[in-house]
């Protein structure tokens, strides 16, 4: 489905925009905000945690769309790591994500990249990798700085 004007013009200057934009339609079972996140282009990738990889517009939009039958998506980017230039923005996110259980809501991880790249239409995403998280803790592991003096 194309892209519409008025979607179009919702996002702002910056991947930082279109990485919030796809929280909140995540959030609130948006099919098409959350498509307006993505390029128009055959070669975009989606990977949901334990799913197939899923090539170009109409087989990411069909996930979600199935998705999304089942309600919304609770899922919260934190502690995100990003690498910038001057036409891709790649972010390293860990989500947080509510999941309803018999025994009431639980909060699970999922470590999840995002690439972004600037078109002509602006910031648009162009793949979206998520792979369970090794533990319910918000963890990371990083070196400590090499300090030279």
């Amino acid at each position: 489905m194309p892209r519409t004007k008025k979607h179009a013009a919702v996002f702002g200057g910056s991947a930082d925009d279109i990485e919030t934009a796809f929280y909140e339609a995540l959030q609130n079972a948006d099919l098409e905000k959350l498509m307006a996140c993505w390029a128009d282009d055959d070669e975009l990738v989606c990977v949901h945690p334990s799913g197939p990889r899923l090539i170009g517009v109409a087989a990411i939009r069909a996930a979600f769309e199935a998705m999304f039958s089942k309600g919304s998506i609770r899922a919260w980017p934190e502690s995100v790591r990003r690498i910038e230039s001057l036409s891709s923005s790649v972010h390293n996110v860990r989500e947080r994500i509510e999941v309803l259980t018999n025994e009431g809501p639980q909060i699970v991880y999922v470590n999840a990249t995002n690439v972004y790249h600037k078109s002509a239409q602006g910031w648009r995403m162009v793949a979206h990798h998520a792979s369970p998280a090794a533990d319910q803790e918000a963890q990371e592991i990083a070196p400590a700085p090499h300090v030279l003096h």
